[in-house]
C-alpha cells in the first residue's frame, strides 16, 4: 500500500461518479515518485511562493542574498584572518571564507527549513491533501536559488584574483566536475537530518530551540572557517573526521580551490551516512504524517 494512497473507485450505484479514498501507508520506507510527479505543479507553486515571500515587503529584496555573505566574509577576514591569524592553506582569505560560508549556509538553511516542515505548514496540511514530502523538496530547491547567487559572487572574486595574479594556491582542475554531486549529497544529508528533526519537533516543540542551537554550534566542529590541516591534535582530528559533513566540506574545497584533506574512502563514509539518514528520516517522516494533525 502506498503512503496516503489515493484510490479512485467508480460508484456502482451512480455511474460516472467516483469515490476518492486517501489511505495511510503501511511501508514506512515507501516513496511514491509517481505521486510526487503528479503534484509537480503544486511543488513549483510552493517554490515560487517561498522565494517571493522570503523578502516580501523589504527594500532590497533578493539583494540580501548578495549582502549577507559579503558582510560575513568581511567580518571573518577581519576577525579570523586579521586578529586570530587563522591560516587558509595559502588560498586568499576572501575565497576561502566565501566558499565556506556559502556551502555551510546552504546546508544549514536546508536543515532548518526541512526541520520545520510540519510545524510551519500545519495550516496547509490541514486543508488540502498533497504528498507531504514535497515540502522538504521545496526547501532544498528554494535554497539552491540563493546558493547559486552566492556561488556567482565566489566565481566573480575568483576571476578577479586570477586576473590580478594574486590567487595564491587556489586552482580549479577536473575535480570541479564533482562539485554538483558533492552539493547534492550535502543537500540529501540535510533533508535526512531535517526529516528526523521535523518528526520530533512536531510533538516536542522545545526541540526546535535545541535544534537551532545545535546547528549554530555545528559549524565550529566543521572545517568551514578554518582548514582541517590546522587541527594537529589526533583525538580532535579523529572526532572532527567522524562528523559526516567534514569529508564533504573538504572535498568541496578541493574541487574548487585545490586545497583540503579528502579521499574516496572518506567521502564514501559521508555517502553511507547520508543514505542511512535519508532512510531513517523517511521512515520517521512517513510515520509522523499519519497522526501529524492530531499532535500539532
Amino acid at each position: 500500500m502506498h503512503p496516503l494512497l489515493i484510490i479512485m473507485e467508480e460508484n456502482s450505484q451512480n455511474k460516472g461518479y467516483w469515490n476518492i479514498k486517501i489511505l495511510p501507508k503501511d511501508n514506512l520506507l515507501t516513496l511514491d515518485w509517481k505521486e510526487i510527479w503528479r503534484y509537480r505543479d503544486m511543488y513549483w507553486l510552493f517554490v515560487m511562493r517561498s522565494f517571493r515571500t522570503a523578502y516580501k515587503q523589504t527594500i532590497l529584496g533578493p539583494l540580501w542574498f548578495l549582502i549577507t555573505p559579503v558582510l560575513s566574509v568581511i567580518v571573518y577576514v577581519a576577525v579570523f584572518g586579521g586578529v586570530a591569524k587563522i591560516p587558509t592553506d595559502g588560498v586568499p582569505a576572501v575565497l576561502f571564507y566565501l566558499l565556506g560560508i556559502s556551502v555551510w549556509g546552504y546546508f544549514a538553511s536546508c536543515l532548518t527549513s526541512t526541520g520545520n516542515s510540519f510545524v510551519s505548514n500545519a495550516d496547509i496540511f490541514g486543508k488540502v491533501y498533497f504528498p507531504r514530502i514535497i515540502m522538504p523538496l521545496v526547501a532544498v530547491t528554494v535554497n539552491v536559488l540563493s546558493f547559486l547567487i552566492q556561488l556567482a559572487i565566489f566565481f566573480a572574486f575568483y576571476i578577479y584574483y586570477v586576473y590580478t595574479g594574486t590567487q595564491g594556491e587556489a586552482t580549479i582542475h577536473w575535480h570541479v566536475l564533482l562539485f554538483p554531486l558533492l552539493m547534492f549529497i550535502l543537500a540529501m544529508m540535510a533533508v535526512g537530518f531535517g526529516m528526523i528533526t521535523s518528526s520530533m519537533t512536531t510533538k516536542y516543540r522545545d526541540l526546535q530551540i535545541a535544534f537551532a542551537k545545535i546547528v549554530s554550534l555545528w559549524v565550529y566542529i566543521t572545517p568551514v572557517i578554518y582548514p582541517l590541516s590546522m587541527v594537529t591534535n589526533p583525538h580532535l582530528h579523529l572526532a572532527m573526521s567522524l562528523n559526516p559533513v567534514t569529508p564533504l566540506m573538504e572535498a568541496i574545497k578541493f574541487s574548487l580551490l585545490g586545497v583540503g584533506q579528502w579521499s574516496w574512502w572518506w567521502l564514501g563514509y559521508s555517502v553511507v551516512a547520508t543514505v542511512i539518514l535519508l532512510l531513517v528520516g523517511l521512515a520517521a517522516f512517513n510515520k509522523m504524517q499519519k497522526s501529524f494533525m492530531d499532535t500539532v
